[in-house]
């Protein structure tokens, strides 16, 4: 099934690419779109999401008489989930005049694209990775990115944790770059709160049999567990976690967890289970209840975290165009700098400083709504909480 989903989507894009645009045919020069994701491993499930919604707001644009009068172009890749994957067909879509990148979900992936933008010619945007090196350490002048990263979830969760009961914390996250980086922001954070983090475990990307993990999770008898993983192996850890009885001792906290697309894979273990949300279609602002409608028009259902996030970010090029008046992607990375516009988080600051862009950040739980569970927002925090760039980016 996810096969058949995934050539459906490659091939729509590929369709949508050669039609014309709805208005008056323009001279200029068209942005060209690589659309770089996950279509197969680990994080299939959110790469055919995340393409779902650069599509849309491509079709949107194109239907509308392009961007100011240019037409949008996208092409496709899978990046099989890794960097060497990503790197690989990224560089073939650059050299073919796809300069604007996006799509991508792990941290080590962003990170291995945007150190070669400059050399490609191309500006990277971020979607839905967050380590902080990528607007911090690592940054430079052709990456941008539109969702929030760890240092933004985690001073929001700062605040959300101090009303949380219970003294006695434990981790599980992905052993890679963005779980480390969780877990040790966690460790700071329940110091800082005079709570215990009695127990931190790492499980490789493709782990399946999460038995060893549980056994000492179940062992640590803590109140709550910050569980840092994604895609299949996050939905193989809830289920299992379920079934062995841990989410029956001890409560599960997510950092980005609570997609939609796990909650429905694993059948109402997450019901109740908090944790950061990157986007939801109860966010009440113009732009995002006409996008919600048009998006409910098309597909009968509301828009996930992902394909809303990935919806954001491609608009966001699209902005940066405007603001440059060109598609040469050393302008539209000078215009996009210290710029402000509307998006569907409402208005928002592309920060100089470091290219993160600053919206809103947002807690909520799995919950029924409209007739079944899915992740809800309950609680906004402002920017005000994040102000501060990353002393770390030299750009």
């Amino acid at each position: 099934m996810m096969k058949r989903n995934v050539k459906g989507l490659v091939l729509s894009s590929l369709i949508a690419s050669l039609l014309p645009m709805a208005a008056t045919a323009s001279n200029k020069e068209p942005i060209k779109i690589a659309a770089v994701t996950s279509l197969t491993g680990v994080f299939a499930q959110q790469g055919e999401e995340a393409l779902r919604g650069i599509q849309f707001a491509v079709d949107e644009a194109n239907a509308n008489g392009g961007i100011d009068g240019r037409e949008v172009i996208i092409k496709t890749a899978d990046d099989e989930s890794t960097p060497e994957g990503a790197r690989r067909v990224t560089e073939r879509l650059s050299r073919e005049g796809h300069k604007f990148v996006i799509g991508p979900i792990s941290s080590s992936i962003s990170l291995t694209l945007a150190q070669s933008m400059k050399r490609w010619d191309a500006v990277y945007f971020g979607i839905l990775s967050k380590m902080d090196g990528l607007t911090g350490s690592h940054c430079n002048a052709r990456l941008f990115r539109t969702n929030h990263s760890d240092r933004m979830d985690m001073a929001m969760m700062r605040e959300w944790m101090k009303g949380v009961e219970g003294n006695s914390f434990a981790v599980i996250a992905a052993d890679y770059n963005w779980g480390h980086d969780s877990a040790t922001f966690f460790d700071v954070l329940t110091a800082e709160q005079g709570k215990g983090n009695k127990l931190s475990l790492f499980a490789p990307l493709g782990t399946t049999d999460f038995a060893p993990y549980i056994t000492q999770l179940k062992a640590a008898g803590v109140d709550s567990i910050w569980v840092a993983m994604v895609g299949r192996d996050a939905i193989a850890f809830v289920r299992q976690a379920e079934s062995f009885g841990l989410t029956a001792q001890s409560k599960l906290i997510g950092h980005s967890l609570i997609f939609n697309y796990l909650v429905e894979a694993t059948e109402g273990a997450t019901e109740g289970v908090w944790g950061n949300i990157g986007y939801g279609a109860e966010i009440d602002t113009e732009m995002n209840r006409t996008f919600v409608a048009a998006w409910q028009q098309r597909f009968g259902r509301f828009p996930t975290e992902n394909e809303g996030q990935a919806y954001n970010g491609t608009r966001t090029i699209f902005e940066g165009v405007r603001l440059a008046g060109s598609v040469q992607p050393a302008a539209v990375a000078s215009a996009l700098e210290g710029a402000r516009f509307d998006t569907i988080h409402g208005p928002a600051l592309m920060r100089a400083e470091d290219h993160q862009l600053l919206i809103p950040n947002y807690m909520g739980k799995v919950s029924l709504a409209d007739g079944k569970l899915r992740p809800v927002i309950e609680k906004t925090f402002g920017t005000d909480l994040y102000a501060t760039p990353s002393a770390e980016c030299r750009l």
